[in-house]
């Protein structure tokens, strides 16, 4: 096998300790739905899902009907699947006749389980998606009425294993009135709904800050993310963690690790440019080292001049515009470095470490946006468990 220019390694230890420390945290009852959208949010579908169905999970949720094939595909049978966002008409059917769950947050989309219900014949297993404030997807009142409506006309064809609702910005204390409304909204209308006779499996909600912050929100089912992956969905929720913890240390594990190789090195002379145009200066004789990533590989040219990696455990500066496949970093300050040596994107290099939070600390980008954006086609490992 021909390796890529990169290479991220997820730990599974790390995995084992955070869906400890969130079982902990929430308790025997509500069952964990591992999201893994955007490709498990980078870390990669065919490596993670199995690490998670190792360690317990037996849910997990996507964005869409493709992702949710992927996940089918590596899953046993009793492992349940939930497509969150879209499915196209024509795969309602096989969702149905692999009973891989998905939210109904349209009327028109209810009424496309009916009809793909009959022709499998078998129940569609829908989640109601409710709106209570988030205002992007979701049944408002007037529809809702209309779904309850055509569910209990077809009540052969539907199974209403979930009502959920989206949350706007739980990872923020600013939002936490809008929150805290949403919740009141939600449990009213799922009060309503249930004494109508329509009495779901999962009643959920919360995402990981939620899962994280707000304990009310919990219910039967948590959607959690970003936590499970080793880190926090904010920096305000870890503070208010700590708040109330009597361990001030970050319990959550970062999962993956990402690095690369020195490329090539060279001289530059005082007064030239480096890279691409004229962000970049040498102010004096300066050693640089060619690094085989660039934004093509997921880091972002908002880096340029402000990155950092680490080299021989040193931490080094991205200097000049990062290249659609090449980064330059200044490595004068480290004169033993040589060509093929580790360069480590993401992750520890001796006493050494970088964080995705270091990247957005200084470009602006959400930990999710950088680990979303890392291409499939970087090679992806595991570590043995305990190693």
């Amino acid at each position: 096998m021909i390796a890529s220019t990169s290479s991220l390694t997820l730990d599974q230890e790390a995995l084992r300790i955070n869906l400890e420390f969130l079982r902990k945290q929430i308790g025997p009852h509500p069952k964990i739905s591992s999201v893994v959208k955007a490709n498990a949010y980078g870390h990669g579908i065919n490596q993670f899902v199995p690490m998670a169905e190792k360690f317990g999970i037996d849910h997990f949720s996507v964005f869409s009907s493709d992702e949710a094939y992927e996940v089918c595909q590596l899953v046993s049978p009793t492992t349940q699947v939930m497509i969150m966002g879209w499915i196209y008409k024509e795969e309602i059917e096989w969702a149905i006749s692999r009973d891989v769950e998905f939210y109904v947050f349209d009327i028109q989309r209810l009424k496309e389980a009916i009809r793909a219900s009959k022709i499998v014949k078998k129940p569609a297993r829908i989640h109601l998606e409710l709106e209570t404030g988030m205002n992007r997807t979701g049944l408002g009142k007037k529809n809702l009425e209309l779904a309850l409506k055509l569910i209990d006309a077809n009540r052969d064809q539907i199974h209403l294993t979930g009502i959920c609702t989206h949350l706007a910005g739980a990872e923020s204390i600013a939002n936490y009135h809008r929150v805290r409304s949403q919740l009141k909204r939600f449990k009213r209308t799922l009060r309503n709904i249930e004494n109508r006779g329509f009495v779901p499996e999962f009643r959920h909600m919360a995402s990981s800050a939620a899962t994280l912050s707000y304990p009310a929100t919990r219910m039967d089912l948590v959607r959690v993310g970003i936590a499970q992956y080793g880190f926090w969905p904010s920096q305000e929720i870890f503070m208010d963690y700590v708040r109330t913890s009597k361990d001030k240390s970050d319990p959550l594990k970062r999962v993956l690790s990402w690095k690369s190789r020195i490329m090539s090195l060279k001289d530059v002379k005082e007064g030239e440019f480096v890279s691409y145009g004229t962000t970049y200066l040498a102010a004096s004789p300066t050693r640089i080292a060619v690094v085989p990533v660039g934004y093509a590989s997921g880091f972002s040219r908002s880096l340029s001049n402000q990155g950092r990696v680490l080299i021989r455990g040193n931490r080094v500066g991205v200097i000049g515009l990062v290249n659609m496949n090449m980064m330059i970093v200044d490595v004068t300050k480290v004169p033993e470095a040589e060509q093929g040596d580790e360069v480590v994107i993401i992750g520890k290099q001796e006493d050494m470490e970088i964080s995705v939070a270091s990247f957005s600390e200084i470009s602006n980008q959400l930990n999710y946006e950088l680990l979303a954006r890392l291409p499939q086609r970087i090679e992806r490992n595991q570590t043995n468990l305990n190693s």
